[in-house]
This record gives C-alpha cells, structure tokens and sequence, in this order.
C-alpha cells in the first residue's frame, strides 16, 4: 500500500529467500524506476515487490502470481493488479489477504467490479520468519527504521481507505499487526495515543544502541547525537 512496506518487505525477502531474485519498485524511484522495470522483465523468474505504481498500463509477460498484502483502496485497482498476471490468454492467479473483519469486501467487489472470487485454504506448512526480521532489526539500525516507518505508513494508509466501512481503523489490531512487522517496539503516532497494548511484549534492548551497518550513516548518527548531548 506504501512506498515505505515495498522498502521495508523487499529488503526482508532479499534476506529470507535465497536464490531467488528480488526486486523493489515504488513510486519516489523516479529515476530507477524504468531500470528495474525492464530487468524485471528480462529475468526468467523472481519476484517484485510493488506499490500501486505497477498495477496498470504495464506488460510483464509470464507474471504467475499476483499477492496482493494490502487490499487496494480502490475497487478498480483490485482488477488492475489482477490484470498483471493471465495476460493474452495464459493462465495466472491472484490472492488478496484479508483480515475476518475485512471479508464483506468479497461481496463489494463482486458487486461493484462483477468479479467473482473464492476462498484459499489456509496453508499448513508455513514458516515464522519474525523472529529472524527481529533479528535483522537487532543487527541494523536500517532495518530497524525501515520497519517502524512501514507501520506507520501502514495505518495511514488503512485510515484513509475509501471503503472505510469495511477498512475501520478502531477495529484494527494494532499490536498483532505490530508483531506482523516484527517491530521492536511501538512507535509514537497519533492513531495509537493514549492506547495500551498488553498483545504486544517491546523488545528489552535501548533501541537507541543499535546501529547502522553502514559505517558513514553510524558516524552520522554519532555525531548527532553528541550535538544533541
């Protein structure tokens, strides 16, 4: 849904899944943008991780998979991303995540986009990988970062989705959605002022200590804080 989950997820997955080839792509890629875009197209197999910004008026033959994380805050743009994979009569699927309390969505979309759709069983054998994104946060402050601006963006964007009917933001769970992220802690924003979240156990390290894995960014950030002592 943000320019901030596609950095956040992207360098996740490049950690998490080995051999394969990950790419990132986000609307503020002004420049880089079209590069990636036309590697992506030349690989034989890989994934990309995207805003919005691939769901129309693009061509990637052979897309096998469309998974979409966040639901889009428009119905029209929920056949778009579909529209990426299937493309001139091969076959594709797409998946859409929701929450229990998001699923009349379903119904809207098939009324509102005449598009049917049916349930995924859940799967099994799936691997809990927070605990090595944790990690990934303990051992660099990038990281670290990343992830709290991902939240953050996150819920803003939940709270301006135009189904807000079905999209409500008070129903939202914020510290399960918070260990989803694998964050260290909560960040301080308007939407969780004044909220305690019992679901949801901080890290016990400062996470003031934990520092950039790139040595000319540590070194800034140094020096800031001795300006500030």
């Amino acid at each position: 849904s943000t320019c901030a989950c596609v950095e956040y997820y992207g360098k996740a997955l490049e950690s998490l899944i080995k051999q394969v080839k990950i790419m990132s792509i986000h609307g503020k890629m002004k420049h880089k943008r079209n590069k990636i875009f036309t590697e992506f197209r030349k690989i034989p197999g890989g994934i990309l991780v995207c805003t919005d910004v691939m769901a129309r008026g693009i061509d990637i033959p052979e897309v096998h998979w469309v998974l979409q994380y966040d639901p889009p805050s428009s119905a029209s743009a929920f056949v778009h991303r579909c529209g990426r994979t299937a493309r001139i009569g091969n076959v594709g699927s797409a998946l859409v995540f929701l929450l229990p309390m998001e699923e009349s969505y379903i119904n809207f979309l098939s009324i509102n986009q005449k598009c049917p759709m049916q349930e995924m069983k859940l799967q099994t054998n799936v691997l809990d990988l927070l605990s090595k994104l944790k990690s990934m946060a303990l051992a660099d402050r990038a990281v670290f970062e990343k992830g709290m601006k991902a939240f953050v963006s996150y819920v803003q964007a939940y709270a301006k989705h135009e189904c807000n009917l079905i999209f409500r933001i008070k129903d939202l769970d914020f510290a399960s959605l918070a260990r989803g992220f694998a964050l260290l802690k909560m960040p301080k924003m308007p939407e969780l002022r004044g909220k305690c979240f019992p679901d949801f156990t901080p890290v016990t390290v400062n996470t003031d200590s934990i520092s950039f894995k790139d040595k000319n960014r540590e070194k800034q950030r140094q020096m800031k804080l001795e300006e500030q002592r």
